[in-house]
């Protein structure tokens, strides 16, 4: 086939009338939140211009010169009035990197930017770089802090997968130049740190996740909490467990926070995600939990189980059976922008208010850890149902 004007005008017209379809909410519910019908980024919403050569002297045959496998685990914020995502773009060669993609109602329509972000190296560069969380720090800037994974250099001789985890660091102004700090020093490894978006007790405070391994988190006991005194030289000197994982629950493998916590009335809002172990592999869910505004460390609300799970085609991908979420958005009316990842491969919203996640956190009942305290919790919701409908 000849890489004609015409051929090429087509793939733009089909591309486009792709990036434009309306996304409608699902008719079921729960009365949490509201799911959308179609993921809002997959690998076919990238540009046309990223993967085409559209040079009929150099790709006669409109070949794909550059393929791109999966867009996910996202990082989110409001500018300038648009949804603004740091997508997680994986490309055929396994690399991922970051790309923006911008919507104006943050539920459909996004588009991504021309050119890919752009993240300098340091002088250890990064073999592959992944899921950044976005806060709007109130020191003025905006920080991504990212997984930055390179081979183990104390790795066995043919060993090809062991690898290292280091949270990486960027601050940007303008959401277009990004300044590379230097990775945040800890005494553990780290793939999950999220920046909190205030000052406590006058210093910068980060929920870590500690772990042995690059995949098992061994004696890392869950969600961690640290401050730190310069973000320009970032350093976890002490670190304790404020979200534990617990036997035979959504956190027994590992749990790691989401984005960062949105400030409420009632407390800090948290959401996270959950893994255990089954017969299919290791499960990724997304669950919720509050703290105190005066003490962020301290957990007041921990409702029992998942807040969402995968369903129906959100179960099938790369790495099936995961739910991942690193980025939300609340608008100044309360509405709440969930961006989720399914299954490592795309990504969707749900949407909710503050004023419903603050009530399902604070009137769920918490984990009783035994099957016997979970018939418990059923029994009095029945007994308060009967007594209700009798009136």
């Amino acid at each position: 086939m000849k890489n004609t004007k015409e051929a090429v005008n087509a793939l733009m017209r089909e591309h486009e009338a792709f990036l434009s379809r309306k996304n409608e909410p699902e008719e079921m519910n729960n009365g949490i939140y509201t799911r959308y019908k179609n993921p809002i980024l997959t690998r076919d919403h990238t540009p046309v211009i990223w993967r085409y050569d559209l040079n009929p002297e150099t790709n006669p045959y409109l070949m794909e010169r550059i393929g791109v496998n999966a867009t996910l685990n996202s990082g989110a914020i409001k500018w300038k009035d648009q949804y603004l995502l740091v997508v997680r773009v994986e490309g055929n060669d396994r690399k991922s990197f970051f790309a923006i993609a911008e919507s104006p109602n943050g539920i459909d329509n996004f588009r991504f930017r021309d050119y890919p972000v752009v993240i300098p190296e340091t002088n250890n560069p990064d073999t592959n770089v992944y899921d950044m969380r976005l806060t709007a720090h109130e020191d003025g800037w905006v920080y991504g802090i990212f997984c930055s994974e390179r081979k183990d250099p104390d790795a066995a001789p043919g060993d090809l997968s062991s690898a290292v985890a280091a949270a990486g660091i960027v601050r940007t102004k303008d959401l277009v130049n990004w300044e590379r700090l230097p990775d945040l020093k800890t005494k553990s490894q780290q793939r999950n740190v999220v920046l909190h978006p205030e000052f406590v007790d006058g210093k910068y405070a980060l929920y870590t996740r500690p772990q042995d391994g690059f995949i098992d988190t061994g004696s890392g006991g869950g969600i961690g909490w640290a401050l730190i005194d310069d973000m320009t030289n970032a350093e976890v000197r002490e670190e304790k467990i404020i979200d534990h994982r617990y036997y035979h629950t959504i956190k027994e493998v590992k749990n790691g926070e989401g984005p960062h916590p949105i400030k409420t009335e009632k407390g800090w809002l948290h959401l996270a995600h959950g893994v255990r172990a089954c017969a299919a592999g290791l499960r990724y869910v997304l669950y919720l939990y509050m703290t105190s505004l005066e003490d962020p460390t301290q957990v007041i609300a921990a409702p029992a189980g998942h807040f969402m799970a995968p369903l129906g085609d959100e179960r099938v991908g790369d790495v099936s059976n995961v739910l991942f979420t690193n980025g939300w958005i609340a608008d100044p009316d309360g509405k709440v922008y969930i961006y989720y990842a399914s299954s490592d491969t795309r990504m969707h919203v749900a949407t909710s208010t503050i004023e419903q996640l603050t009530d399902y956190c604070f009137n769920t009942p918490a984990d009783g850890f035994r099957s016997a305290k979970s018939v418990e919790a059923i029994c009095d919701l029945v007994s308060k149902n009967l007594a209700y409908l009798k009136r």
